[in-house]
């Protein structure tokens, strides 16, 4: 029987080592509140690029609150950086950028076709993850970045094994390094919580698509005919 991986021990391994430290990492980022904490663990180790590309996002406008909000957040914490407010751990490590990709709904809705019924979290969910994390290899080896990786596995409703598994297997097609992850581990979520709270963060209670969306409206309903 094969050993369940423990990408969180994976990364701890590799931030330690002296070779990797301060090498540019490109970040995909789902949105700002899953992003506070990875930004927070991952800067005392890396020159990070946050990559928000995200064609699931709908409608437009969701879209555009998210990553605005996004920008807001990497404002603050390079202000903390630059000691311009009182630092704390998110105070540590080099300025962060952020690059915005297009917002390409289309491309979403290919990927999308034929998978509408099926449920969060199956195949239309691991197909979107291929799609951005596909996105974030291209632009990484665009960039000559060293590492890629993504913020989805803060998230407990994402499944780190899967998204570790695109992560490496498109870092072999692309010839860029994939950091694994699980960013939930050792209270990671709990703690983009606490983040999300002390910098005001918009929390959607959706995950992005339209389908997630109508998901997310039924179980409301579901609770007020109780």
């Amino acid at each position: 029987m094969n050993a369940v991986r423990n990408y969180q021990r994976e990364l701890e391994r590799l931030t330690e080592d002296p070779a990797v430290q301060g090498s540019r990492l490109l970040l995909h980022s789902c949105c700002a509140p899953c992003s506070s904490y990875v930004l927070e663990y991952l800067r005392p180790y890396f020159r990070l690029t946050v990559f928000y590309y995200n064609p699931n996002i709908s409608p437009q406008s969701e879209y555009r609150r998210r990553v605005e909000e996004q920008k807001r957040l990497i404002a603050a914490y390079n202000a903390a950086l630059a000691g311009q407010t009182a630092p704390g751990e998110e105070g540590r490590g080099w300025p962060i950028e952020i690059l915005e990709g297009d917002y390409e709904p289309e491309r979403f809705a290919a990927v999308a076709r034929g998978r509408e019924r099926c449920p969060e979290g199956g195949e239309r969910c691991r197909a979107c993850y291929e799609l951005r994390l596909r996105a974030s290899a291209e632009r990484a080896k665009e960039g000559k970045f060293a590492f890629f990786a993504t913020t989805l596995t803060v998230s407990p409703l994402k499944n780190a094994a899967k998204l570790n598994e695109i992560g490496e297997r498109l870092a072999a097609e692309y010839g860029v390094a994939y950091l694994p992850s699980d960013f939930k581990k050792k209270g990671g979520y709990q703690r983009s919580v606490e983040l999300s709270r002390e910098y005001g963060l918009y929390r959607q209670d959706y995950c992005g698509c339209a389908y997630s969306k109508a998901e997310r409206e039924r179980q409301k309903q579901e609770r007020r005919e109780i």
